[in-house]
């Protein structure tokens, strides 16, 4: 009687997230090169702000992007978004220098502030059954300041999983 009870309200619960919609979301960003964590706000159906801090060269990056959503645009999937956006990112990354001083070597560590521009593309997954996304994207960026200056990396995939609220 007890699982019954749980179940019920399990049920109930998701069933009254799903009809009241959503403005926000919470999630987390596995990706090889700028994994993290991630809040998105919802200004409307076809528009979000997302704050994501990710963690990458042994530093801490802040990104601030605005996301655009095409629905309808998979013809066999009426829950599968496509989204694009841009945005910008500041922080810093630390790395080891080789020093080699009166015939010692020995590392020291250096870091510096970075700051450059995103961009994004992606397609997302929204079950209407309980509160979750899931997404694949693609976050090019390029750092204008930083440890090698100006610097461009092209493959930033992701794997996405958000909880909606």
């Amino acid at each position: 009687m007890k699982k019954i009870l749980i179940s019920a309200v399990f049920i109930l619960t998701i069933a009254g997230v799903r009809a009241q919609g959503y403005s926000q979301a919470v999630g987390l960003r596995a990706a090889w090169i700028s994994p993290g964590l991630e809040y998105r706000y919802y200004t409307g159906d076809k528009h979000s702000l997302r704050a994501l801090l990710s963690f990458r060269d042994r530093g801490v990056q802040i990104h601030a992007l605005t996301e655009f959503y095409q629905y309808d645009l998979f013809p066999f999937s009426e829950q599968l978004v496509f989204f694009y956006g841009a945005g910008l990112h500041a922080g810093v990354e630390t790395w080891n220098e080789p020093v080699d001083e009166d015939n010692l070597h020995k590392v020291e560590s250096k870091s510096s502030f970075l700051t450059g521009l995103d961009g994004l593309v992606g397609v997302e997954y929204v079950f209407y059954e309980a509160p979750v996304a899931v997404g694949l994207e693609i976050k090019p960026f390029f750092d204008i300041f930083g440890r090698n200056g100006f610097d461009v990396r092209v493959f930033d995939f992701a794997l996405t999983v958000k909880y909606l609220f």
